[in-house]
């Protein structure tokens, strides 16, 4: 998953909280709001001159939380937790390890209880071509 179709995704779905989230879906959309707080932020202190209270970057993070709840309950799944696990982030240290850890690592292959696994290709972005289109001397070798 590109980018571009990640965050579509992430706002497509703010507020499904059912369904699993690929690992590049759920940090290309932290990447999106991480830099979009750093773009305003700055935007907020040039061009504003605010310092404290930043307008810009408080709105950008009030549109992106349910959607960055919603992405992160999702990856939770595709991990075969609950999306109640969220609420670790509230023990200090141990808690955003513990997340950290599930965010990086990779989800349970195939199905589980929360739905098709979302790298399998069932009509995603990561489906394979049944044909190879591509001109080459090498040899093909299929498993």
């Amino acid at each position: 998953m590109d980018f571009q179709t990640a965050v579509k995704t992430c706002f497509s779905k703010y507020v499904t909280f059912e369904g699993r989230a690929a690992r590049s879906e759920y940090w290309w959309f932290t990447l999106f709001n991480v830099a979009g707080q750093i773009l305003l932020g700055v935007v907020d202190i040039a061009v504003l001159g605010m310092t404290e209270i930043t307008p810009l970057s408080s709105l950008f993070a009030l549109a992106l939380f349910l959607p960055g709840i919603s992405v992160t309950v999702r990856r939770l799944h595709d991990k075969d937790r609950s999306g109640w696990w969220f609420w670790i982030v509230l023990v200090p240290i141990i808690g955003w390890l513990l997340m950290l850890y599930w965010m990086v690592t990779p989800g349970t292959a195939g199905a589980n209880r929360f739905g098709p696994d979302p790298l399998d290709g069932a009509g995603g972005d990561w489906a394979q071509p049944d044909e190879d289109y591509a001109p080459s001397s090498i040899p093909r070798v299929d498993n």
